[in-house]
């Protein structure tokens, strides 16, 4: 019996579809398209677990939805700007481009080894100036209509990576690559204006029934709308710094009178004016700037402040003086950049109170308590209630409060009503060399001048000096040096190049036809947008989901296509997890260099003791790696695909194991001995109507698992499915040669399996079905119907429960009538048990599905 030698056939039918030009897509009217789109990687090196997975999830919807008749896109290609080959390119003297170029090479040859159903004609990598030509031109087209704009911000610098970071990018206050603590710092940067979509892009989350809650809340989140007021403070007194009120915006006017201080953003215009005089002030100012400017930031810091000294009044009740604080915990491009704090009703102004010694009155009362007793200390009370302590407000709930606040405010005409996001414009601008260059032309006469359409692109210098801090463009000697194109005299270019989200926020886009003048084809883009199905991690919820949202309207807004949402379907896949091991030393080891032996773990250099730590997500960092190379070579990239797919639901992590491995090894080898078989009918054998005992089995098993493996690949059940194979196989080897029709049976259960494969582990699927004798192509073969009637079951296994509670299963004739299975219910003797004698209550029968025996 031949063995299965999977990389000789991986190879050839690899060889074989893109001979066939099986997965080259094209317009086509005639059938519905679907468009599957996983997130494309940056060329890193190589290939890891992380992308074997996504990419598989990726390519089985491809392959299923493309035998089932629909014209399917399916795209690849490189995200390629970015700091990593910047790194790269200082640490081992290699250009950026060459070190990212070579890379690309290297990853596309290892996924076309996992036999991936890409279109590579569509292939580009958006750091080749024929696709950022395009993007620059729609930054120009931007700038024309208002949604781009310049503007001096305070950001987040990153001193040893010399460059801004978007707060995302900011995590516990550290850099998200260099790990180092982050800077406050203003420079002038180029925005886009997200805020415009706000309202568009929070309100749209809810027609996304194809995305998980979980990331639609993560956007509504950090869209962030709010309803409030907007307050302000009058100093008490003359001002010496020429401010004479701070204004605050709230989201709990109804709070106002349990007010006992102000607090100020440390670059706030009164503290900056402060800091000019007083140097404990300017200190302190400094000490806050090493913050950075995210809320994850500020939240995790310890809080601090200074205190300024000035007082201010309260708006709605002179008599009351609140005191002005700076404070470490209040962000500039947050609101106004001033709050005031209300201790008792809120945990980080109730922390800053006890640390300064300030005043706690609470002003909500929660229900049943006694105002004269009710205090807080230590904990802030946040819940709902009586407005108490509040003047004529007292007595109101929170709501009425918040309604009789702002009518308050405003008619004393220190306040509005307003709405408010969370949501900042998105801050583009960024000072590294291997990224998008920015075309404008600064001009001391004329300003910032758009570079002309006609001289775009406008392209990175080849010749740049890595080995000096900062910027490379800012540095070189005469790439920046050039001429106004509205007066004509000297002017520099725009040294910031664009954040590398602005390529992957219309990558999807360019791959309607990638060879477009215009950047992106309005016609192709109509037939195959919004994409149909778009796979990729958890953690890009908020950046690149929403700043593509935003694409697609502001694009839509300058001509570009008529759409608002680019993804109709979104699946984010979990992790790829091992365990990780340690030497005596503590230095992180390879699983490849531990071996476990008697109950414990060893070096398999020297036998020395390991210790096994915690499974966690793949890292290079701990080692806890395993090369896609390593396990294709040795098992064969469908026992790869079919492991990644078999270990868990995809929205989960899933562990790597050995024996994961093995075992759908195992399972492979197995199904290609069992299509070996010689006692099948002749390829084209229909009549299976007249079958029995076992081969009638594996007949119905098959027609069921064509309607399973349907409905759990369309539902991203993938488990389910590869568990579905195993039954179906398991059918097909213990069909008795002698129960009539088992030939014929035998043969459709292996056609079957062999087509319910193939978008798993499509290269020994296709090598079955050409066995098989068929000599077509499984990658463009049609999905197998299934016979409704043969898969129905005669029997089904239904649950008895008692009070509710399962205590048994009982199979009953499919649609029986009710008394027949109340009467079964009754015999199971786990209700019989339970009944002990007695007659039951009553007994509800919901047919095919449960019966409840109340007693």
């Amino acid at each position: 019996m031949a063995q299965y030698d999977a990389p000789t056939i991986e190879e050839k039918w690899q060889v074989k579809w893109e001979q066939a030009d099986c997965f080259t897509a094209n317009i086509d009217h005639s059938k519905p398209k679907y468009y599957v789109l996983e997130m494309f990687p940056y060329p890193s090196g190589k290939i890891h677990m992380g992308h074997v997975r996504n990419y598989t999830l990726g390519d089985v919807v491809a392959r299923y939805y493309r035998a089932k008749g629909f014209n399917v896109l399916h795209p690849m290609g490189w995200d390629a700007f970015g700091l990593p080959a910047e790194n790269a390119a200082m640490e081992r003297k290699i250009h950026p481009g060459k070190w990212t170029i070579e890379n690309i090479a290297t990853m596309r040859t290892q996924l076309k080894r996992m036999g991936l159903s890409y279109d590579w004609s569509r292939e580009f990598a958006t750091c080749s100036p024929d696709y950022y030509k395009h993007e620059q031109k729609m930054f120009l087209k931007f700038l024309d209509v208002g949604l781009a704009y310049r503007k001096e911000s305070w950001v987040n610098w990153d001193p040893v990576e010399n460059t801004v970071l978007a707060n995302e990018q900011v995590v516990d206050g550290r850099g998200w690559r260099s790990g180092e603590p982050v800077e406050r710092r203003l420079l002038s940067q180029w925005f886009l204006k997200i805020t415009d979509f706000a309202d568009d892009l929070l309100a749209a989350i809810g027609d996304l029934d194809r995305w998980p809650e979980r990331v639609k809340l993560m956007q509504q989140n950090w869209i962030g709308k709010s309803e409030g007021a907007r307050v302000r403070f009058a100093l008490d007194g003359n001002s010496l710094i020429g401010i004479q009120e701070i204004e605050v915006f709230t989201t709990r006017p109804d709070t106002l009178f349990g007010a006992s201080f102000i607090a100020i953003a440390a670059n706030h215009p009164m503290a900056l004016a402060i800091g000019k005089t007083n140097d404990e002030a300017a200190n302190f100012i400094a000490e806050c700037a090493k913050l950075g400017t995210s809320e994850a930031a500020v939240e995790t810091a310890e809080k601090k402040g200074f205190d300024t000294g000035l007082t201010v009044n309260h708006p709605l009740d002179s008599k009351i003086k609140l005191p002005v604080h700076i404070a470490n915990f209040v962000l500039m491009d947050y609101g106004t950049g001033a709050i005031f704090g209300c201790p008792a009703h809120d945990q980080r102004d109730l922390d800053f109170a006890n640390t300064y010694g300030l005043k706690i009155l609470p002003v909500v009362l929660p229900d049943g308590e006694n105002p004269e007793e009710f205090c807080i200390t230590d904990t802030a009370y946040t819940g709902p209630g009586k407005l108490i302590n509040s003047h004529d407000w007292d007595g109101l709930d929170i709501a009425a409060g918040k309604k009789t606040a702002i009518e308050a405010i405003t008619k004393a005409n220190v306040g509005v009503g307003e709405t408010n996001y969370r949501l900042r414009d998105w801050g583009v601008s960024r000072q590294r060399y291997w990224g998008c260059p920015i075309p404008i032309i600064h001009c001391d006469k004329c300003g910032a001048v758009p570079v002309p359409e006609t001289d775009l692109p406008v392209t990175l210098p080849d010749n740049v000096d890595f080995t000096a801090n900062g910027n490379p463009l800012a540095n070189h000697p005469t790439w920046k040096h050039t001429k106004c194109p509205r007066c004509g005299n000297a002017g520099e270019r725009e040294q910031d190049t664009f954040d590398t989200f602005f390529e992957s926020s219309w990558y999807f886009l360019r791959y309607a036809d990638p060879h477009c003048d215009d950047g992106v084809n309005g016609d192709a883009a109509a037939y195959w947008l919004p994409v149909d199905q778009y796979i990729g991690g958890v953690e890009h919820a908020v950046l690149h989901l929403l700043y593509s949202r935003f694409f697609t309207r502001a694009l839509s807004q300058i001509g570009y296509l008529d759409l608002d949402e680019p993804f109709a379907g979104l699946m984010t896949q979990g992790m790829v997890c091992h365990q990780t091991f340690r030497d005596e030393d503590g230095k992180w080891l390879f699983p490849t260099e531990v071996v476990k032996q008697q109950g414990g773990w060893m070096k398999t250099t020297d036998g020395k003791s390991v210790t096994a730590g915690r499974i966690e997500k793949m890292s290079k960092s701990k080692r806890n790696v395993v090369d896609p190379e390593t396990i294709v070579e040795n098992y064969g990239a469908d026992t790869a695909r079919l492991f990644m797919l078999s270990d868990s639901p995809p929205e989960r992590d899933m562990e790597w194991t050995e024996a994961g491995v093995e075992g759908a090894s195992r399972f492979l080898n197995r199904i290609y001995r069992l299509a070996q078989d010689s006692e099948l009918a002749p390829v084209g054998t229909t009549n299976m109507h007249d079958s029995e005992g076992s081969a009638l089995t594996l007949i119905k098993i098959a027609h069921k698992s064509i309607i399973s493996l349907s409905n759990d690949i369309e539902n991203f059940r993938f488990n389910r499915a590869v568990a579905q194979l195993h039954i179906l196989a398991n059918a097909i080897g213990v069909v008795k040669s002698t129960d009539k029709g088992a030939a014929a049976a035998k043969r459709f259960g292996l056609e079957t399996l062999a087509q319910l494969l193939s978008p798993l582990s499509p290269h020994i699927a296709e090598e079955i079905w050409q066995n098989l004798g068929h000599e077509t192509m499984l990658a463009t073969s049609t999905w197998p119907k299934a016979d409704e009637s043969l898969a129905d079951d005669d029997e089904i296994e239904v649950g008895v429960q008692v009070n509710g509670k399962l205590r048994d299963t009982i199979m009953l004739s499919r649609n029986c009538e009710n008394a027949d299975a109340e009467a079964r219910a009754l015999e199971s003797k786990a209700v019989l048990r339970y009944l002990d004698g007695n007659a039951p209550k009553k007994v509800i029968v919901v047919k095919n599905r449960i019966i409840n025996v109340v007693i």
